[in-house]
Order: structure tokens, then sequence, then C-alpha cells
């Protein structure tokens, strides 16, 4: 669930924070690793959806949708390498606002160090194709670090992690990104 700050974007513009739309991404997959350059292969297909639940609209599309997503990765110890791939389409939603058609990658790597520390790069590179073609774009580099660990017996990945946009649309896009992201585990 995203909670977002947007900050002022011009001169006599507000600051937002609040809910943005919540996209989760279900995967099937086959219950076991396949061998692979030494290592294990994991992939899984599925739907992803866009769900209306901004607490503000200027951190929000105002549409519901929905997708194809894939993910496919590679662990070769101390390394996890891959991506997830998708496109969204909005299906309803507010009528006052665009409608979404947006593709999303976010190749990753990971470096796994001990006691759960691990140096990383998820950047998400997105393309709106509703957009003008050289509006359409935003590929973001950099990347950060995290842990898996413990609160009590809940296990948690927390990371952070920051990205200059090496090409963003003219009109409204961001130069950096700063993300901090926790995740609750469920292993089973």
């Amino acid at each position: 669930m995203p909670v977002t700050y947007q900050p002022a974007m011009f001169r006599g513009d507000s600051t937002d924070f609040g809910l943005g739309d919540v996209t989760p991404q279900l995967f099937f997959s086959p219950k076991r690793p396949t061998s692979l350059m030494g290592g294990q292969f994991i992939w899984g297909v599925g739907p992803n959806l866009l769900l209306k639940t901004t607490t503000d609209p200027r951190l929000g599309t105002g549409k519901w949708g929905a997708g194809p997503t894939a993910v496919a990765l590679v662990i070769v110890n101390p390394f996890v390498v891959g991506a997830v791939i998708g496109n969204t389409w909005s299906f309803a939603g507010d009528s006052d606002r665009a409608d979404v058609n947006i593709f999303s990658a976010q190749p990753f790597i990971n470096y796994n160090m001990p006691k759960g520390w691990y140096l990383t790069s998820s950047p998400v590179i997105t393309a709106n194709w509703e957009a003008d073609s050289d509006e359409r774009w935003t590929v973001p580099v950099g990347g950060g670090f995290g842990r898996v660990f413990k609160i009590g017996e809940q296990p948690v990945n927390a990371q952070v992690q920051a990205f200059s946009n090496v090409i963003t649309p003219d009109n409204g896009g961001a130069n950096w990104q700063l993300r901090a992201q926790m995740t609750f585990l469920f292993p089973q």
C-alpha cells in the first residue's frame, strides 16, 4: 500500500500526502524451481490490478484497472537477478480522469550479505502509452540497501533506494525518486 508525499511541483502549488492506488500483482508459478546456470530459476504469470484507493485525487489515477504480469528470476548465491513486467489498462472509474494504459518493467539485482543485509537495485521503468511519444517514458537509475529481519515472529523486508530519472516526461516528470519500503513476509 503506497504512502506518498508529493512536493509542490511549481510556485503556488500545494504538497500532497496520503495513500496512493494499490496495485497488487498475483503470480501462478510451479511449486519447485528449475535448475539453471548452477542456480535456481523461478517464474510466474498472472494478473495485476489497479485499485482506486487514493486519499487525494492528485496521488492516483481515479480509475480501476487490470492487466497481465510476469516475473522471472535466477538465484545464484549470493545474487538474485530477474525482472517483473506487466501492463495495466483502466476499465472503470472517474469519467473526467485520463484512461490508464501503463507498461512497467522492474529489473532487479540483489547481492546478499551476512545477517540478512543486501545491496539492491530495482528501478521501475514505466511507459504511459496514453501520452505523446516524447512524454511517454520514465527510466530511473540507482539503487540502495536493505535487510530481512524479524519483528517478534514476523519476518520483514525493509529497504531504501534512491534513483535519478535519466529519462522523464518534460511535463510533470520528477528528476529523482526516493523509495523506502517495508514488506511483511509470509513464507510457507
